[in-house]
């Protein structure tokens, strides 16, 4: 993508730009080149003319210096004849991106795939499944270097959301399975990114809200939220958890990707009207009477609602300004049984049947699941999304409860 400054002119050497030397870097046919500015001056096409005339007479290095920035060129024996930024354009005016979408044939991967794909985006899923999707789908394992690594090149999104998933019972090869397989491509995606002459401009990598503490006394953002697993009693399960998901964010933050952007998306629980997602099994619960408090009721749920969770991801995209540990949820969390009884409404049901702890395990052992889900205390908001200015539009589970009964019912 060309790299145009503020008043619309290309840049070529002579306007303010030299390769200097020991400064630049072979990609290939590009090369690094720096661009200077004068000082508190933009430049325009008059300007640039007397600019040309007085470095020819005074030489570059005479003139004042407002800010130099690193651009890649593509070079021929006399001239740069285009200029880019590492990062392109990828505000919302932009037309269409590349994405990639490792693990993208799951549940949540193809909501984020239509939805880009519906944009106009260049959708690619890699998957191990080959499943047929209105998108490309190319094929990967996920543990070896492969073709599929030329999808990377010049793309403007990576979204990993690869792993093995979490609804089973923690044994030993079930708990091998979910470390190895979120560690094994991130660690793949690193790999086939250095390597690439035209990186993806950022990242966006899986992680889990569940990285925090249960929390029952105080609201967990990015800046002040403290990280689980060291609390005393806390189940064997939660710490496992806790682990995956913080050696899944050690590795992604470790790849060699300097020019890349990355955000370890910490998200809650997303809630959508699909069959076989969340939403879609606690509504089951409500549906035949069973949707009362779980446990006692005070653990906090987060959540988000489909619609905002692919407007984060676009949001993301646009604003370069942020990167790292991202939560993404919705900034209202409210208690287990606030969240029942308020789906229960939105269905029409009346009454709901609570379970207790015991009630709960014993069901998550013969449906071979989990309790961590239900149990335990996610009181995770988004700081840094609303400290930049993102707007939910469903930023209360009132709201979010009966536009997802709605479209449930609309499926059907």
């Amino acid at each position: 993508m060309a790299w145009v400054p503020r008043d619309g002119l290309a840049l070529q050497q002579g306007d303010g730009v030299r390769d200097l030397g020991g400064c630049s870097r072979d990609k290939g046919s590009r090369r690094e080149v720096q661009v200077c500015f004068p000082l508190g001056r933009g430049i325009s096409p008059q300007r640039s003319r007397r600019t040309r005339r007085r470095h020819r007479r005074e030489g570059l290095d005479s003139a004042p210096v407002h800010a130099v920035y690193s651009v890649y060129t593509e070079m021929t024996d006399t001239t740069a004849n285009t200029c880019e930024t590492e990062r392109p354009d990828l505000s919302p005016s932009r037309r269409w991106l590349r994405v990639v979408i490792p693990g993208g044939a799951g549940h949540l991967g193809r909501i984020v795939a239509g939805h880009l794909h519906a944009k106009g985006n260049a959708v690619t899923v890699l998957s191990r499944s080959g499943a047929v999707a209105p998108w490309q789908v190319v094929s990967w394992n996920g543990t070896d270097p492969d073709d599929w690594a030329r999808e990377l090149e010049d793309a403007d999104v990576v979204i990993n959301m690869a792993g093995r998933s979490v609804n089973c019972r923690y044994n030993a090869k079930n708990r091998r399975e979910i470390l190895e397989s979120r560690i094994r491509t991130t660690e793949l995606l690193g790999e086939a990114i250095s390597k690439l002459h035209r990186p993806p401009r950022l990242w966006v990598n899986a992680s889990t809200a569940t990285i925090y503490r249960h929390s029952l006394d105080r609201e967990m953002d990015e800046a002040n939220g403290k990280l689980g697993g060291q609390e005393p009693d806390v189940p064997d399960s939660w710490r496992f958890s806790i682990e995956v998901a913080t050696s899944w964010e050690r590795t992604l933050f470790a790849a060699n990707a300097p020019h890349t952007r990355k955000i370890a998306l910490r998200s809650a629980m997303v809630m959508s009207a699909e069959p076989g997602g969340t939403f879609d099994i606690l509504l089951r619960l409500v549906r035949f009477g069973l949707g009362g408090a779980c446990g006692s009721g005070k653990q906090f749920v987060s959540w988000i609602h489909e619609s905002d969770f692919v407007r984060a991801l676009d949001y993301l995209a646009a604003h370069e300004e942020i990167e790292g540990p991202v939560n993404v949820a919705s900034p209202n969390p409210l208690r287990n049984e606030d969240f029942m009884r308020l789906l229960r409404k939105a269905w029409g049901s009346k009454v709901g049947l609570p379970a207790s702890k015991w009630m709960l395990e014993a069901g998550a052992f013969f449906l071979r699941t989990e309790t961590e889900l239900i149990l335990k205390s996610r009181r995770v908001v988004p700081g840094l999304l609303l400290a930049s200015g993102f707007e939910f539009q469903f930023p209360e589970w009132r709201g979010a409860s009966e536009d997802l009964v709605q479209r449930w019912r609309g499926q059907k």
